[in-house]
Order: structure tokens, then sequence, then C-alpha cells
């Protein structure tokens, strides 16, 4: 799996290679100090996953994730980051970003991550995900209706998303089939216009979609 790691602080991406280096799944193609230069690192090497900063000097880390998923939409892209509150997460996910990590992520959990993402499932650490969960505090039944035209069952679907379940997970909870749950989850990318697993979550966290 080929990983370019961004951060600008030195001391701490030199840190990530050396950590990835020792695991034998990954192979770092690159390390970049911006968002500028994770774009140009991801121009030249098209890793499977970058894993990215947030507030970095010329541009930051939700620009250049942006404009990776963009151009690259081969390329997952794993927040590492010390700001775990909900503005941070949303804006990250909302980006095209398929996973989030606080920087005191052991080294199982960005391999977990990097594993995750590079499979196309999204991944939050406990710190994002209670960030997340406490700033959704308005359950879908009073919140104002989505302007995406969801169903009452798309809704039910989209909360389970934004816990983090699985298509089996949710088929599980709602007594649906997994062809069924699968249908319900590619409507709701459609209507809400999301790439992607992670987004969906940013846009149930932005609408205060609960069960």
């Amino acid at each position: 799996m080929k990983i370019v790691v961004v951060d600008d602080q030195t001391a701490v991406r030199e840190g990530l290679v050396t950590i990835l280096e020792l695991m034998p799944e990954f192979e770092v193609v690159g390390a970049g100090g911006d968002g500028a230069e994770a774009i140009d690192l991801v121009e030249r090497h098209e890793p499977d996953v970058v894993l990215m900063d947030l507030r970095m000097p010329r541009l930051d880390g939700v620009e250049a994730t942006r404009a990776i998923r963009a151009a690259h939409p081969a390329t997952q892209v794993v927040v590492l980051t010390t700001y775990a509150d909900d503005d941070s997460i949303l804006a990250a996910l909302g980006a095209g970003a398929i996973g989030f990590l606080t920087k005191d992520a052991s080294r199982d959990d960005i391999r977990l991550a990097l594993e995750a993402a590079a499979a196309g499932h999204a991944h939050l650490d406990p710190a994002a995900h209670a960030a997340l969960v406490g700033a959704a505090s308005t359950p879908a039944s009073s919140a104002a209706a989505p302007p995406d035209g969801l169903t009452r069952r798309e809704l039910e679907v989209l909360a389970l998303i934004g816990e983090g379940l699985s298509n089996g997970e949710i088929a599980a909870q709602l007594y649906l089939s997994d062809a069924t749950v699968k249908t319900h989850v590619n409507r709701i990318f459609a209507k809400t216009g999301s790439r992607d697993r992670a987004q969906a979550v940013a846009y149930a966290h932005r609408h205060r979609v609960r069960r």
C-alpha cells in the first residue's frame, strides 16, 4: 500500500514515516510539509492513501484534501490532527477525507485507519466520533428536514451510517436485506451529493440526523 505523509512539523512527519516503514504492508512514497506539497506528491506518486495534517501553511489539509479527491478519486485521505472539534471533523469529511485520527492515535490505530481507507471504509477514532455525536444533539424527528428529499427510511439508514455501522450491521438493525440497504445507501449518496461513506457521515452530523 503506497502512502504519502503530510505534516508541517518535521519531527511529527519523520516520526510517522519511521512508524509506517516498520510495517511491511506500507510503502511511504513521499512526505511533505503542507497541502501544496501534498497535491504535488499525489500527482507524482499516485498513492493509495494520504495521511494528512489539517492546519498547515500555504494550503491547509482541508483544501488539499478537496483538491486531491477531485483530481485523484482513487487516492483516499486520512486526517491525523491535534484538533478533534466537530468543525474540523466536518470540514475534513466534507472535503472528502475518509478517516479522522487525533495525534494521540497509537500505531495500531494508524494501521487500522489506513487499511480501512484503502478498502474504501470510513474510520473515525473514538475522540472524533464522540465530538460528532455530541454535536448532533437533536434527533432527526425534531430537526429541520434535510433539503434533499430523503425518505423516513433513508433518514434511518443515514443515521446508522453516521454512527459508523456497515451495510450488514444496518441490515441487521432494521431487519432489511443487504441488497435493500445497499439500494438505500446509493440513493442517500445521490440525494446528498456524497461521493463516499465519509461524506455521508459528515452530512448526517451536519444535519443532526440521529435515531
